[in-house]
């Protein structure tokens, strides 16, 4: 497999509960190493521009208004096949049906509330990477 980087984000429900190093944990023990990081308030306007591409979508103006109810972990994770990795890592969208010991599966809380966001494809990490960091922040 292929060096990658891809975006992770621990979401509020997670934040607010003080999970950020037990998911954190579950990336790197996973091979996964974290090549940036830092923790924001996004407002609703910024929650907006990330998830922009579901605009359209019913659930948007609640996914957004999540994303601004608290502070956020946005971070790049680096490693073999890395967004395959941390999807795997993540678990299913639905706790429900995450499968045992991934991140969802032990720490979510509902399909809205599900702890973590990953980038699903290397276009979409580059994208997602550089909206939330220039080069210089990056340093693996």
């Amino acid at each position: 497999m292929a060096l990658e980087r891809t975006l992770s984000i621990i979401k509020p429900d997670a934040t607010r509960r003080n999970l950020t190093g037990k998911i954190n944990a579950k990336f790197e023990e996973a091979g996964l190493r974290i090549v940036a990081q830092k923790r924001i308030h996004l407002t609703k306007a910024q929650a907006g521009k990330f998830y922009e591409v579901h605009k359209e979508r019913p659930f948007y103006d609640e996914l957004c208004e999540f994303m601004a109810s608290a502070p956020v972990v946005v971070q790049v994770l680096e490693g073999d096949g890395a967004i395959t990795k941390n999807r795997e890592v993540m678990g299913a969208t639905n706790p429900a049906d995450a499968a045992a010991g991934t991140i969802r599966a032990e720490f979510a809380q509902s399909v809205g509330e599900n702890s973590v966001h990953g980038s699903d494809a290397p276009e979409t990490a580059a994208v997602e990477i550089a909206f939330f960091f220039s080069g210089l922040e990056i340093v693996g």
